[in-house]
């Protein structure tokens, strides 16, 4: 199954195409606040490298939340942009649920922790029963470092920016019968790879995202907020509009362009 999968909920933007397990192309980088400006040049370098195009994909797959609030808008309004113009099938992958997949199949269990504002993180706990199935043994929450460590009560692996940043923060709540280790440094960014892996189960198990599906915010933003009081359109949907259009409008220069090549090789013959 080849896929383009996409992960925008923290400042590291990460976007991958796959072909069932291989990883055909992977575009990773700081993006800062810039991933509407980032997101669709790095896929097209991705399309450019592999030599595939969005027509010859089975699927798409995108990093929910939590995370960044414009990130994530950014990630699920391009990625529902592509499937409206291609009607491909799109899986969404929660953002800690993806991040354990970075250790897949791991023995003991795994706590991804990502920043959140005002000095709280976002995190779960995930257990692997076998290498192809993960459960979540705590739920994402959001809070401080200190009701974190009140929740893990035995040997757990720590795994992600929001750990590397309130690791000591975690640590000076802990009770002393609860042991952390870190994960390995390759496992404590996020990974379209690992997004996208996660997201091909749910594909292939027909679990795909409907019509009304929004990001996993786990608190609400200021624009939510306001978008909510105003009745307005959401930045998703705007989003979502444009990216249709512009790959509409690629797409028609294509067609064009193999319509011209269809009448010059009929002239040429003739």
């Amino acid at each position: 199954m080849k896929i383009l999968a996409v992960d925008t909920a923290t400042p590291w933007q990460s976007v991958a195409i796959l072909d069932d397990q291989r990883v055909v192309a992977r575009r990773d980088q700081d993006a800062g606040r810039s991933h509407s400006k980032l997101l669709l040049p790095a896929i097209d370098e991705l399309f450019a490298e592999s030599g595939l195009s969005l027509k010859q994909l089975e699927g798409l797959v995108v990093s929910i939340g939590p995370g960044s609030f414009t990130g994530l808008r950014v990630g699920l309004a391009t990625m529902l942009g592509f499937r409206t113009i291609t009607g491909l099938p799109l899986a969404v992958v929660p953002t800690l649920e993806g991040l354990a997949w970075n250790l897949r199949g791991a023995s003991t269990p795994l706590c991804p922790v990502l920043s959140s504002r005002r000095d709280e993180v976002y995190w779960a706990v995930f257990r692997w029963v076998t290498d192809n199935l993960i459960e979540r043994v705590i739920p994402e929450q959001v809070g401080p470092p200190s009701t974190l460590a009140g929740m893990l009560a035995g040997p757990t692996v720590m795994m992600g920016q929001g750990w590397e940043v309130q690791e000591a923060a975690i640590r000076n709540s802990l009770a002393r019968s609860v042991k952390l280790t870190a994960a390995p440094a390759h496992a404590m960014k996020p990974s379209a790879v690992s997004v996208g892996l996660a997201g091909m189960a749910r594909l292939r198990s027909g679990d795909v995202a409907g019509l009304g599906i929004s990001p996993l915010y786990i608190q609400q933003s200021e624009a939510e907020l306001k978008y909510e009081q105003s009745g307005g359109v959401s930045p998703v949907a705007r989003r979502q509009e444009r990216v249709a259009k512009k790959l509409g409008a690629r797409m028609a220069r294509i067609r064009v362009g193999e319509s011209e090549r269809r009448i010059r090789t009929r002239g040429n013959k003739t």
